[in-house]
């Protein structure tokens, strides 16, 4: 018996779809299953907020992470500038968090602003300054985790021209008082600001977190040599630089520091300056707590 051509063209069509969708089925799955490891391994925020250790996780009370990082917008796969990332308190956290398609660029005060400070600012320092750019990513290295961000530094005067335009927010979290500061020496905190706003994306985000003084406080003592800001010296600096701000929350507010004339921020916790030999006076600055600390919002604008 002769089977048509019709009949043959007509199962072989068949047969084909039924493999097609059968290998789509299967390979579907795959894809599912890839998917879905990728997702139990994408750190979020809250996982990488708990991979720290104690003695970061006791400041959480006060430095609010959690609420700091969302309020800013802070979100896997961005590139973020830190200013003044120091030992990796922010930067651990970052790290995994942003994940393996974000960026983390650790910025350092302007070299030249160093001796200024006097003091342990001497030349072994200076020499050990020099080389932070490439020492600090690599300790940063084990920070990130399998799944972390990739890292690289700069100083606010060395930053590089190629991301010019390409970073989605930057960060300045107890970070501006020492620019402010030194600024009869030159414009640090403006520079730094310039050379952000030049950095980031066109409504990219700015996110500043600084011990704040009240605004009927002596500008001679808020000037950030006693860790000290006004909110009035930030909105002027950013203005300047071309920002426009967003808000603020007081997610970092602690009303019981209401520091004058006299007080240095490191009174209070953890640095507890003066207090540490004194029962009292360190009972003292405990119940006040770490810093007032505002917390605001700027934008390049789009």
């Amino acid at each position: 018996m002769k089977i048509s051509s019709l009949v043959i063209t007509t199962l072989t069509t068949v047969s084909l779809m039924f493999a097609t969708t059968a290998f789509a089925a299967h390979h579907g799955d795959e894809a599912k299953a890839e998917h879905k490891n990728d997702v139990t391994v994408m750190i979020d925020l809250a996982s990488a907020l708990e991979a720290q250790d104690d003695k970061a996780k006791a400041r959480y009370q006060y430095r609010n992470p959690k609420q700091t990082l969302e309020y800013f917008g802070i979100e896997p796969g961005m590139k973020v500038l830190e200013a003044l990332p120091g030992g990796g308190w922010y930067s651990k956290i970052l790290l995994p968090y942003l994940g393996e398609n974000g960026h983390l660029l650790g910025v350092d005060y302007a070299i030249e602003m160093w001796p200024h400070f006097g003091g342990f600012a001497n030349e072994k320092f200076m020499e050990k300054k020099k080389r932070w750019t490439t020492t600090w990513v690599e300790e940063a290295q084990p920070w990130r985790g399998e799944t972390g961000a990739s890292v690289s530094a700069a100083t606010f005067s060395t930053m590089p021209s190629d991301i010019d335009g390409t970073l989605d927010a930057a960060l300045f979290i107890r970070a501006s008082h020492n620019m402010a500061r030194f600024s009869d020496k030159a414009n640090y905190l403006g520079d730094a600001m310039s050379a952000t706003y030049k950095a980031l994306k066109p409504g990219g985000i700015v996110g500043i977190v600084q011990h704040k003084a009240r605004e009927d406080r002596p500008d001679s003592w808020a000037a950030g040599s006693n860790g000290y800001l006004k909110k009035s010296t930030i909105m002027q600096t950013m203005k300047t630089a071309g920002f426009e701000f967003v808000g603020e929350s007081d997610i970092n507010a602690n009303p019981k520091d209401q520091a004058g004339e006299g007080d240095i921020v490191w009174r209070l916790p953890p640095s507890l300056s003066g207090a540490k030999d004194n029962e009292e006076l360190k009972a003292k600055m405990l119940a006040i707590g770490e810093s007032n600390r505002m917390t605001l919002k700027f934008r390049k604008p789009s």
